[in-house]
């Protein structure tokens, strides 16, 4: 674990990453462009979980591992979190309406979205494992 959950600070991390339900998740290109994109995510066991479709964003992580991920700032620009790690594809992990967790946190917006659970994970259905290997939070 790269913050200590017992700790305020650490808690407080780990409240913001359960409840906020987006971030940017920026990637480099194979000639070094950075990309960044907004996402939905998930907290669990300690690395953070994606779902995207089978594009760009996964042919990047396929050619470079190495990736940030932001949470926005509070409207003073406070509450700020950085994540850098290391992501994987990975095709065996489960679908996300397989995972009670990232269907209750989206639920309403996959709703809003004119779509199910199930076709979202259709949609949606390439699974990104990121650990977390440092952080910036202030």
């Amino acid at each position: 674990m790269i913050f200590d959950t017992s700790t305020p600070h650490g808690s407080s991390i780990a409240k913001r990453l359960d409840s906020e339900p987006l971030a940017w998740f920026t990637t480099a290109h194979p000639d070094g462009r950075l990309s960044s994109s907004l996402i939905w995510f998930l907290w669990r066991d300690e690395e953070l979980v994606v779902y995207s479709r089978d594009n760009a964003k996964v042919r990047n992580i396929e050619a470079n591992s190495n990736v940030a991920f932001n949470l926005n700032s509070d409207d003073h620009g406070g509450s700020v979190l950085t994540i850098q790690g290391t992501a994987r594809v990975d095709r065996t992990y489960p679908a996300s309406d397989q995972i009670s967790a990232y269907t209750e946190k989206y639920d309403a917006r996959i709703e809003r979205l004119g779509t199910t659970p199930e076709g979202f994970a259709a949609d949606y259905s390439v699974p990104i494992r990121i650990t977390p290997t440092s952080y910036r939070a202030w």
